[in-house]
């Protein structure tokens, strides 16, 4: 007989209380057994969503075109492509396209006998891969017993197929089928994504982050790698000055400071007033709004460049304060204020001087060019008052925290928003964080539990203070895994005429990426499955028009970076990308630009992609090929355990009977 330990029969006590007889335990391992023989479920990764939240909620009601392809598989000939195409936008919006049937549909009831009919059909197809107990749990609470009854009921028997017509038939008569429609559609949507990744930057730029952080907040399964859109605005939440302003700034820019005020509930009235009263003169066209010329108003026009400049301005001074405070960001070459030439109207940088376009800057003494203005320190506190006290903004935040890592490795792949930063020589790149030099997966591990300091340590702590000031680097600094570039250069963009010096160079890490050698050595310093693995990253919109792939080193690393930002289309040529990954191999849907939800309904249209396989599996991949099956195989291990201790005699049925 085994000889136990005793934390081994504690636990294995423990395990008795959910298992208490031989029976349930075998009845455990067998389901459990029976599972990892299933096919792995569908992951799906997007990145770079910044606000188009139309897109990105089109994207995940079809499943970028899984959906549409179940209904293809369920149906083949015997549906016409519009018959296929009507049904399809039901699923996506069933809501609003059954108010559409209703006014134009004659006989309703064999309208609703039909589609429930092709409905039940198509989750048919879409549960197949799951396990019953997983579809049930994915059922309405209140249609669980009908729809787990017509998914599992087999029509071909006599017998049977009264029963079935009969519920199909009632649901019609008691007028639920709109809400029997409404729920197997969303369904329907669940079973096609079995996983979502969001590989970074939610916010900015779009008009509608917090409609995607609303849906993502009730998504089934999720996971979500922070970008240094989203780290800004973590780090305005956290209560950095520095972050908060640089928020305003992208909001001025993009005509987006709706999302501040009516979303938020954050005021910035007392900026509006300083910004009218200090900034008289007009501005010029530089800082006008990314939409300028449809903004009708030109006097709105003007004031929100007017926005951008002045908090640009108050933007450089916090800065200041982090840079002068934190050597080791070695962030002292990104000073500008203190290098203008006023007389000369020119500014060095890197022992060169450049003309200035602009030279009207009310609130910069050149005497103490980083000191805040009373009036600007005054208009500061309030908006960091405003940010801090936003009750939604603090919710969508601890959402980003709750559901979020720099990165992750999931199923062998390794997710990060941007990069490992490297060194022109290969190596990763030693960053001086905590008065010790780290590089690598340590160094990614160490910003991750620093940013969580930065918003869940004490206030006025040194480590809060530290992580809101480690946030704002992420959003902007040399080494930033999130940022990969050696500088934002918003002074030189903003206020000097020289394309050349505005660029903004990439980590060499995207250099190293392009050569199959190198990217399987980066590969083995992150102990990653040289073979099986896959890095998958965003940030960089990759410019298909100009003949860039996302497919990197014969497919070991992936930017799905397409431009679902309406702001990089023009770029790219697309409207961003899709990685799916199924039981047989990785996909790419490449897709061109959504109109509207609106359009979507009415003419049935939908979002049309292209789709390239990127690898396929030799042999079908089953969910003990991946992490939920190691956890499961683990699960079965102790439960083995347990069942060898009840026959042993060491653990004691427990009987419900005998305990009344």
């Amino acid at each position: 007989m085994k000889n136990y330990k005793e934390e081994e029969v504690k636990y294995l006590n423990l395990l008795s209380e959910k298992f208490p007889t031989i029976q349930e335990v075998c009845t455990e391992i067998i389901n459990l057994q029976a599972i990892l023989n299933l096919p792995k479920g569908t992951e799906h990764f997007l990145s770079d969503l910044h606000g188009e939240y139309e897109s990105f909620l089109h994207i995940l009601k079809n499943a970028s075109g899984v959906i549409r392809s179940k209904i293809d598989q369920t149906f083949g000939d015997s549906l016409t492509n519009e018959e296929k195409q009507k049904l399809a936008t039901l699923i996506y919006y069933p809501e609003e396209k059954l108010e559409i049937v209703k006014k134009e549909t004659e006989n309703l009831e064999e309208y609703y006998k039909i589609t429930l009919y092709q409905l039940i059909e198509v989750c048919k197809v879409s549960a197949s891969k799951y396990s019953r107990s997983k579809v049930r749990k994915a059922i309405p609470k209140e249609y669980e017993y009908i729809i787990d009854e017509l998914l599992h009921s087999n029509s071909d028997y006599n017998n049977k197929e009264y029963y079935y017509n009969q519920i199909i038939h009632t649901i019609v008569s008691l007028d639920r089928a709109d809400a029997f429609i409404i729920a197997i559609s969303k369904l329907i949507q669940q079973l096609a994504i079995d996983h979502l990744h969001i590989i970074g930057d939610i916010y900015d730029r779009g008009p509608g982050p917090h409609i995607i952080i609303e849906e993502l907040m009730k998504y089934h399964s999720i996971d979500i790698q922070w970008g240094n859109h989203d780290m800004v605005w973590m780090g305005a939440a956290s209560g950095s000055a520095a972050c908060m302003f640089n928020v305003i700034r992208m909001c001025a820019r993009y005509d987006n400071l709706d999302i501040l005020e009516e979303t938020y509930g954050i005021n910035i009235r007392p900026l509006t007033e300083f910004v009218m009263e200090e900034y008289k003169e007009e501005t010029y066209h530089k800082l006008r709004p990314k939409n300028y010329e449809k903004i009708k108003s030109e006097f709105k026009g003007e004031l929100l460049a007017k926005l951008q400049k002045a908090t640009a301005v108050i933007q450089f001074k916090l800065e200041a304060e982090i840079i002068q405070n934190r050597p080791e960001f070695e962030m002292e070459s990104r000073l500008f204020l203190d290098k203008i030439d006023y007389e000369k109207a020119q500014v060095e940088i890197d022992g060169t001087f450049y003309l200035m376009e602009d030279m009207y800057f009310p609130t910069v003494n050149p005497q103490s060019p980083y000191e805040l203005t009373d009036k600007e320190q005054e208009v500061v506190d309030k908006i960091v008052k405003a940010f801090e006290h936003s009750e939604k903004l603090q919710k969508h935040i601890r959402f980003l925290f709750a559901k979020g890592n720099l990165y992750k490795i999931f199923n062998g792949n390794l997710l990060i928003h941007g990069c490992v930063p490297m060194e022109e020589n290969g190596d990763f790149t030693g960053v001086k964080l905590e008065n010790r030099s780290i590089k690598g997966k340590e160094y990614l591990d160490c910003i991750e539990r620093i940013v969580r300091q930065g918003y869940f340590a004490e206030k006025c702590s040194d480590e809060r203070s530290y992580g809101q000031d480690l946030m704002w680097y992420l959003w902007c600094g040399k080494y930033s895994p999130i940022f990969c570039r050696d500088a934002m250069k918003t002074f030189e963009q903003y206020f000097i005429d020289n394309k050349e010096l505005s660029k903004e160079k990439k980590n060499v890490f995207y250099q190293f990426i392009e050569d199959e050698e190198y990217c399987r050595e980066i590969f083995e310093k992150l102990d990653l499955d040289i073979e099986n693995g896959h890095i998958i990253c965003g940030h960089f919109p990759v410019k298909i028009k100009a003949g860039e792939s996302p497919i990197k080193s014969n497919g070991k690393l992936l930017i799905i970076d397409g431009g679902l930002s309406k702001a990089y289309q023009k770029t790219t040529g697309i409207a961003g990308f899709t990685l799916i990954y199924n039981s047989y191999g990785l996909v790419l849907a490449a897709h061109e630009p959504f109109t509207s939800a609106k359009e979507a309904i009415l003419k049935e249209t939908d979002l049309h992609s292209s789709k390239q396989v990127v690898e396929k599996v030799v042999e079908r991949k089953n969910i003990c090929d991946t992490d939920i099956g190691l956890e499961l195989k683990k699960q079965i291990k102790e439960l083995e355990n347990l069942l060898e201790a009840y026959k042993s005699g060491v653990i004691k049925e427990k009987h419900k009977k005998f305990y009344g």
